[in-house]
């Protein structure tokens, strides 16, 4: 018996016993076949490929329910520059917020580019500085 079903014998967990029989997992594993890949190269498939030309689009976001449009954009693989200077601080202060955690999540970078205008740009778009 192994040390698992001692405890949960132990515990009052009984029916330890019921958990002899092993496992077909071939039904669950079927799904994984060709068609499988890891995250990374799922989210690399997102982007567009360098051939098409890139696009960037500009928008100034009025309140924060307005953020479903800069994230379809950006996910979209587009180079976005988002313009808060509409909005109350505090509103804001929650769309960069949001912006930064999108960008942090689809692998890009965020960028102040002048008060209170954030440029969102995908992984593969370089920012130079200078």
């Amino acid at each position: 018996m192994g040390a698992v079903r001692k405890v949960a014998t132990y515990l009052g967990l009984g029916g330890a016993e019921d958990y002899d029989e092993s496992y077909d997992y071939e039904d669950e594993v079927e799904g994984e076949g060709e068609d499988w890949q890891p995250a990374s190269e799922r989210a690399a498939k997102r982007w567009r490929s360098m051939s098409e030309p890139s696009r960037i689009v500009m928008l100034t976001p009025r309140k924060y329910n307005d953020a479903p449009i800069i994230g379809r954009h950006f996910r979209d693989g587009q180079t976005v520059i988002m313009d808060v200077n509409v909005m109350s601080t505090a509103e804001a202060t929650r769309m960069v917020d949001f912006a930064a955690g999108l960008a942090y999540g689809c692998e890009g970078r965020i960028e102040r580019i002048a008060e209170k205008v954030f440029l969102l740009a995908p992984a593969e778009v370089e920012i130079t500085t200078g």
